[in-house]
C-alpha cells in the first residue's frame, strides 16, 4: 500500500530470531499486506517466552526480532492468517494497535 490514507493499523510481529529469514519472505512475498515494514532487535521475557539456548536460560529472557507493520486494518488480519497458515509457531506472538497517524516527511 502506498496511500498513507489507508494505513489505520499497526501490527506487531514478535519472532525467534530463527524465523526471521522466514517471515520476512513471507513479508515480501505479499507486498499487497505488507508493502513495506521495519525489523528491531528485541528480548521476550515472562511466561510466553520460549529459552532455547544456555544463555537466555541463564539470563531469563529470549532473544526476538519485532517486525512492525503500518497498514489497514482488515488486510492486517489477513496477513497474520495467512503467516498462520505457513509457519504454525506458537513462539510468535502479534498484536494489532490502531495507528492514529501516518506520513512521510516532505
Amino acid at each position: 500500500m502506498t496511500d498513507e490514507s489507508l494505513h489505520d493499523a499497526l501490527l506487531t510481529l514478535a519472532i525467534p530470531v530463527a524465523l526471521e529469514e522466514d517471515v520476512l519472505d513471507f513479508l515480501l512475498r505479499h507486498p499487497e499486506w505488507a508493502g513495506g515494514f521495519s525489523v528491531v532487535d528485541a528480548e521476550g521475557m515472562g511466561q510466553g517466552a520460549s529459552l532455547l539456548s544456555a544463555m537466555e536460560k541463564v539470563q531469563g529472557r529470549a532473544r526476538r526480532k519485532l517486525v512492525l507493520i503500518a497498514g489497514a486494518e482488515a488486510g492486517l488480519r489477513l496477513l497474520v492468517a495467512a503467516l498462520g497458515r505457513e509457519l504454525r509457531n506458537r513462539d510468535v506472538a502479534w498484536w494489532i494497535a490502531p495507528l492514529i497517524a501516518f506520513g512521510r516527511l516532505q
